[in-house]
């Protein structure tokens, strides 16, 4: 079996604070409905890395047992990022935890923010529909506290009985191989609260899953419980667990750390996927297959360089510069501002990061670097990191890594709000 990706964090700190709630409704034909054959699916294997001679030495690579790595391009086994994604999802109970209401309000809870937030982040470059041919509650032959499902569980036993009998649960209703990845519902009640104990994983790049008509279920992705912080904002971002588990599937790693998110706070939904929005790295959207060669400059050789980078959040213009270190790593360079999927940006700017591709998933393969430590940051939004928030270089500001010789200076801003960088190299 290939490396499974699992959520294991500490119990977070409830921030409470006054937040307007915005109810989000989907239609019943929205989603829920058969899949029509006008689209091809994006299937299995790497995402399509759009690179050029010029991006070689910026091709970091973390070697084989890294689990799930920052390299690019991604491994074989994930499921493809770009064109048209086909999520089967079914949501399921058990007899000693019933469904709470009904199964489409669980379906809604996710849909179609979860399409929105993917469609705005790849800039229309993913097309990702959900199915649920299943439109009830799918009951499971076993009580949920018999399958052993806890904290960091692995795919033996327990995962793989679970997932053995939602196979044969739906088998009658569902083609299995209509569909690029699976997502799993689970009732809220099955299980602790995720306050108190993080459930949701994903499994990803299983060969060795159980079969489904004729085709392993690799990608796989469950959640559980609810992320209400009790702050009344779970209406408008307590979908954000779909969006992080499924990026698990495209073959992205966690951010967050057995501290915390501490390394790199709010500014990619692999670190937090709770509280105010926020979006991927420029670093994820290269290696996803978002961004074109042309969009991302490798800043490799010596002496000194300038670029203009554009808002990350805007479709079109430079997005990323990355100064490789080594094989493995190097310094990423993108502007943040207060759009799109970013909500919790209180100070644009330009966000510099270290992104080692021989860490593994959950060990903090990425790390911010702060241009204001210890200032307590600038956000007030409930439940995001707060120290990490203002980290982001404005003119005038420069970033050096004496070592290795690496200056990196936001020289300016022009009034349509893009920022031109400096990189030197000695």
């Amino acid at each position: 079996m290939q490396p499974q990706s699992r959520r294991i964090r500490p119990r977070r700190v409830v921030t409470l604070a006054s937040v307007t709630a915005l109810t989000l409704a989907v239609s019943t034909s929205a989603g829920t409905g058969p899949l029509g054959t006008g689209a091809a699916p994006a299937g299995a294997g790497p995402s399509a890395l759009s690179r050029s001679s010029e991006h070689g030495p910026c091709m970091i690579t973390g070697g084989p047992e890294v689990q799930m790595s920052e390299g690019i391009p991604t491994s074989d086994g994930y499921v493809q990022a770009t064109g048209t994604v086909r999520a089967l999802t079914l949501m399921i109970d058990f007899s000693d935890a019933p469904g709470e209401g009904r199964a489409l309000d669980r379906f809604a809870e996710f849909f179609p923010q979860t399409e929105e937030w993917f469609r705005t982040s790849s800039y229309g470059r993913l097309d990702y529909r959900p199915a649920t041919p299943v439109r009830d509650w799918l009951r499971l032959p076993k009580p949920f506290a018999e399958y052993g499902i806890e904290r960091g569980a692995p795919f033996d036993p327990g995962y793989r009985e679970l997932v053995q009998d939602i196979v044969a649960t739906a088998d009658p209703k569902v083609d299995f191989r209509s569909y690029d990845l699976l997502n799993v519902l689970v009732t809220p009640n099955a299980g602790p609260s995720a306050l108190d104990t993080v459930l949701s994983v994903t499994f990803a790049g299983n060969t060795e899953a159980p079969v489904a008509d004729g085709v392993p279920l690799a990608n796989a992705s469950f959640v559980y419980s609810r992320q209400d912080d009790g702050s009344g904002s779970y209406d408008r971002t307590g979908y954000r667990v779909l969006p992080h588990e499924n990026s698990h599937v495209f073959g992205l790693p966690d951010l967050y750390t057995q501290e915390g998110g501490g390394a790199v706070g709010h500014w990619d939904i692999m670190s937090e996927d709770w509280g105010a929005d926020n979006d991927l790295l420029g670093w994820h959207k290269w290696k996803l297959g978002w961004l074109d060669a042309d969009q991302v400059h490798c800043a490799s050789k010596p002496g000194t360089a300038e670029y203009r980078l554009t808002p990350l959040a805007d479709p079109g213009g430079s997005k990323l510069v990355f100064v490789p270190l080594d094989a493995r790593s190097g310094y990423a360079v993108e502007l943040r501002t207060r759009a799109g999927n970013d909500e919790a940006v209180c100070r644009p700017g330009v966000l510099i990061y270290k992104v080692d591709a021989g860490v593994d998933t959950g060990m903090g393969p990425v790390t911010v670097y702060d241009s204001r430590g210890d200032s307590g940051g600038c956000t007030r939004s409930p439940n995001v990191h707060a120290e990490l928030s203002d980290a982001t270089f404005t003119p005038g500001e420069t970033f050096t890594d004496p070592q290795r010789g690496v200056r990196i200076s936001v020289a300016g801003a022009d009034l349509e709000g893009d920022h031109k960088v400096r990189v030197t190299r000695e």
